[in-house]
């Protein structure tokens, strides 16, 4: 062995916060990224005085494991708040037109969004019996707690602009964890959101959303300098082989082959690179991470003249309903989001297309792309002038899709996986896609290390640091 404890695979935000964990818990740490250089998806781009964010934009955060890293890195005094302008309001495309979604419950009634029938049928939401069904759909969990307007006007569009999934095919149970949960535990979401509310405001567990001064690669670049943790770019890892005392893992290098051995192995890698390698050592586990499928998303930067735009700008900005719009599923305003995004007198709006409504984007070119935004913006916004900045990000994997009987699907890649001593594996086709639930998930991995450390014969556990604390 080489005195390293844990051979992360994948420089992400998964393998990368997986990584910083296990150093504070004590464990020497080694990370292989198969590019030139770590954050996978996420990179901040400056251009002509904007700056853009290649795929997550923030941090919306509710766990108390996020705050501790953030803290304990020394991220705090980096942290960019959203912008009080942002926070007071969302919108939505509603019968053509950009309508303020309510956050408050009085204001969400009155709303003109909802017909009467709809509110009144939300307000039975208390009243419907609870499903034991784990396979249901976002559609069908929705519509039988909510109604059918509920789905359609605020969930599609928050699944298809946020997860890029469908709701009539993604897991409700894995793609809306929390409100599947409110349900199990307390019967409704209702009397779940009251209790939470009451729970939160004993454990002052505050919701924020934030960013970072030079954006979301200066988590990135934070976490990749860790103590403890070792980043090595452009290893790419060609073969994984089981041996008595742990793992050989081999990659090719700028500098050739290396190989290392090492007692505990997390691929933190998208399903498809996982089941390549994994195919070798178990043909079924590999065929089950084949079958999670993912989401192709074009993301659209425009720069304009603040005078350029008649809409005031003044929230977060926009989601679109399946029914309003099929290629254009949100735009947020990034300029109103966080200072510094634009020069000033400028404005930085953000657009995203595709994701399993509308795959075919992935295929048209770049001309097409920015017609197709700008039409859609210049009815929307009320834009008058042509873009001084266009930039285009194109992710034919974006995100993975939560589809079809998810939960079955990782029970099952759980029971194949727990054959193989000292192997992990950590990526966001588990437990959610957001850099909040990879934070989140990369302690639970840390403790779960520990914990087999632990109970290992003839082994001495790392340090365990007792800040780790319970999870969240």
């Amino acid at each position: 062995m080489t005195g390293i404890d844990v051979l992360v695979v994948g420089g992400g935000i998964s393998g990368l916060s997986s990584a910083w964990w296990l150093a504070r818990a004590g464990f020497s740490v080694e990370v292989w990224e198969a590019g030139d250089r770590p954050g996978g998806k996420i990179l901040s781009q400056r251009q002509d005085g904007y700056l853009t964010e290649r795929a997550a934009a923030m941090v919306m955060n509710f766990r108390p494991e996020v705050v501790e890293l953030v803290r304990e890195a020394g991220l705090e005094p980096a942290k960019t708040k959203r912008s009080p302008a942002a926070a007071a309001r969302r919108y939505l495309l509603h019968q053509g037109r950009l309508e303020s979604l309510p956050m408050r419950l009085g204001a969400f009634m009155t709303s003109p969004l909802w017909s009467l029938r709809g509110k009144l049928r939300m307000l039975a939401e208390p009243f419907i019996p609870a499903s034991g069904d784990e396979n249901e759909s976002v559609s069908q969990f929705i519509t039988r707690r909510l109604g059918r307007e509920v789905l359609e006007k605020a969930m599609e569009p928050f699944v298809a602009g946020t997860l890029a999934a469908d709701p009539d095919r993604a897991c409700a149970a894995s793609t809306l964890p929390r409100l599947t949960a409110l349900e199990r535990r307390y019967g409704s979401i209702t009397a779940g959101i009251v209790a939470n509310r009451l729970l939160h405001r004993r454990q002052g567990c505050v919701t924020d959303t934030f960013s970072f001064q030079g954006g979301m690669n200066t988590l990135i670049n934070n976490l990749a300098r860790t103590h403890g943790v070792q980043l090595y770019t452009r290893h790419t890892v060609q073969e994984l082989v089981r041996e008595q005392t742990g793992w050989r893992v081999t990659a090719m290098t700028p500098a050739g082959e290396r190989s290392l051995q090492v007692p505990r192995v997390v691929l933190a890698t998208p399903a498809p690179a996982a089941a390549s390698l994994l195919a070798g050592l178990d043909a079924e586990l590999a065929d089950l991470l084949r079958g999670i499928r993912y989401a192709p998303v074009t993301v659209v930067h425009l720069g304009l003249d603040r005078a350029s735009v008649q809409h005031p700008l003044d929230g977060t900005g926009f989601l679109v309903p399946r029914q309003e719009g099929r290629h254009l599923t949100g735009n947020l305003w990034m300029s109103t989001l966080f200072p510094n995004r634009a020069p000033a007198g400028k404005v930085l709006l953000c657009a995203y297309l595709g994701g399993a409504r509308s795959p075919e984007v992935r295929d048209w070119d770049d001309n097409h792309i920015v017609a197709e935004t700008l039409r859609a913006l210049r009815k929307y916004l009320g834009l008058k002038a042509e873009p001084e900045m266009v930039r285009i990000d194109r992710h034919p994997q974006a995100l993975p899709l939560y589809h079809g009987a998810y939960q079955a699907r990782m029970q099952a890649i759980g029971a194949r996986l727990s054959k193989f001593s000292g192997l992990y594996l950590e990526a966001n086709y588990q437990g959610g896609v957001s850099v909040r639930d990879r934070i989140a998930r990369g302690r639970t991995l840390a403790k779960q290390i520990q914990a087999a450390e632990r109970h290992a014969p003839g082994r001495l556990a790392p340090l365990a640091l007792p800040a780790l604390g319970p999870d969240g």
